[in-house]
């Protein structure tokens, strides 16, 4: 079973841009919050800021979550979940890339 992500978890952009995650529920596992689809994601530092013209990664928009899960009426995110990074423009860049969860909870 995919270990659900938190507002712990580590999420990059394709380009290694970070990503801060913003959670809208308060709702805890493991000490940090649950994150849902509809909660916020910011990413700094992708290297598309340096193209010509610049179209760096701005935000996550998930298209898929976890199929049982609900936080706050809203489905959870988990690994497994798939989320296109794109630029300010909403051009998609890329796959989200989950680098590190919290493992010791797990969703479906």
């Amino acid at each position: 079973m995919p270990a659900l992500l938190t507002a712990a978890s580590t999420l990059m952009c394709p380009h290694g841009g970070s990503v801060t995650i913003v959670p809208g529920s308060t709702q805890t596992l493991a000490d940090a919050p649950i994150v849902r689809g509809s909660d916020t994601f910011i990413i700094a530092g992708c290297a598309l800021s340096a193209a010509t013209p610049p179209s760096p990664c701005v935000t996550i928009q998930w298209v898929s979550a976890a199929t049982r899960v609900t936080c706050g009426g809203d489905l959870a995110l988990n690994e497994a979940s798939v989320g296109l990074c794109m630029s300010a423009a909403q051009a998609p860049q890329g796959s989200a890339i989950v680098a590190a969860t919290q493992s010791q909870v797990s969703g479906q």
